[in-house]
């Protein structure tokens, strides 16, 4: 019986069935609404930061140090008229932006916020929140398509060849956490980091996912998408009012949840000192602990997008495929074969699971010495070719080759 269940139970004299039943109706709601209104104060860190980044002051007019800017730009856009062009999809076009949010809404079902504070603990939680997470991919194809704009359609276009193609070593770097826990339950993972969290361990998957979700999420320096300079607005130009700043809404959700995704797989969620699940103020410090993670990670995917350039999309594919998924596959493979290799503790515990770890970590580190010798050698004939020392016909297959003359 939890804490409040107890409550319910024994001080209002409600029966089980109906305690059980407030508890799920109060979690919803809670996580629910906690979800939606993260922004508000998400998009406010992100414009102080911005302007912290760029030596400027940044909202500072509506409300104490700018706090109720957010609301106010909301209100703003809940006064515009909602616009459908005439050639739309009707159905199509109205129903994206919700889709939109409701795709990453569901994903905080399944997010341990603490030892307690978990909505449903899935066995197979991380299949959950891949599979639901697709649906804004589907939203933001549904948008393109259904407002019949060119430009729209091109922006949608984009998301097949982004978004999927850097799902694959997102998934690659999710069966790492799920390999060395044994389970692909959140909570199961979160629990089994309680005396090495697995970034220590296994650096490479933790960077890896990191950098595929925030070009699954879109944003700079992967935000082709909606490139203003190449294809106008992108995807949503279509869109006004509340239906356009649903979009975004799901855009800033997805990068909290990307934040909250990576502190539990890789950074022990809600792990640390003085939480037991026995007690009133564990379960507190627990959520306490994932909050400042995720907000520690939040602040450098700001970092990287307020200083990283966005990129080309020949570049940006040409990253994903040729050095993403065989990083992440090479990587795959060591930690299974080494986690495999050393044999389970009999009893869990720090020094118990050290060697284990260790192995795990002189593989990727071994990995990554591999994976920035081949770099180098990549980057010393490119500039060899530059310069002009290089024949680049020795390096280009499609290059037309000059036949040798008897004489010479």
């Amino acid at each position: 019986m939890t804490f409040i269940e107890e409550i319910l139970r024994e001080q209002l004299g409600l029966s089980a069935d109906l305690a059980a039943l407030l508890i799920v109706f109060g979690g919803v709601l809670v996580v629910a609404t906690g979800g939606l209104l993260t922004p508000i104060i998400t998009i406010w860190l992100e414009r102080k930061v911005a302007a912290r980044f760029q030596d400027r002051i940044g909202p500072n007019r509506v409300g104490p140090l700018g706090l109720l800017q957010t609301i106010a730009d909301v209100l703003k856009l809940l006064s515009k008229e909602q616009i459908t062009p005439r050639d739309a999809d009707k159905v199509v076009f109205f129903l994206a932006p919700i889709l939109m949010v409701v795709s990453v809404v569901t994903m905080f079902a399944v997010i341990p916020f603490s030892p307690l504070a978990i909505g449903a603990d899935l066995s197979i939680g991380i299949l959950y929140a891949i599979a639901v997470s697709s649906l804004g991919t589907i939203a933001i194809l549904m948008g393109g398509w259904g407002s019949n704009n060119k430009y729209a359609l091109l922006g949608a276009f984009r998301v097949i060849a982004q978004l999927l193609s850097y799902e694959v070593p997102m998934i690659l770097a999710l069966l790492v956490p799920v390999l060395l826990a044994g389970t692909m339950s959140m909570q199961g993972i979160t629990e089994a980091q309680a005396n090495i969290w697995f970034v220590f361990f296994v650096p490479v998957a933790a960077v890896v996912f990191f950098i595929s979700s925030t070009a699954e999420v879109g944003r700079q320096p992967f935000d082709l998408l909606e490139a203003e300079s190449e294809i106008v607005a992108g995807y949503n130009i279509e869109y006004s009012g509340m239906q356009f700043a649903m979009f975004y809404l799901g855009e800033w959700l997805h990068a909290v949840v990307i934040c909250l995704l990576t502190a539990i797989l890789f950074l022990g969620g809600w792990q640390g000192p003085l939480v037991n699940a026995d007690n009133v103020i564990g379960p507190i410090l627990g959520m306490v602990y994932l909050i400042a993670k995720t907000t520690l990670l939040y602040f450098v995917h700001m970092w990287i997008r307020f200083t990283v350039p966005r990129l080309r999309i020949d570049h940006l594919m040409a990253f994903n495929w040729k050095f993403l998924v065989p990083l992440s596959v090479f990587n795959m493979l060591i930690v299974a074969f080494i986690w495999k290799l050393f044999p389970a503790p009999e009893e869990p515990g720090f020094v118990a699971e050290l060697p284990r770890a260790l192995g795990v970590l002189v593989g990727n580190i071994a990995l990554v010495a591999v994976t920035l010798s081949l770099l180098q050698g990549y980057a010393t004939r490119e500039r060899q070719k530059v310069e002009g020392l290089v024949d680049e016909t020795l390096y280009d297959p499609r290059a037309p080759r000059v036949a040798a003359s008897a004489t010479d």
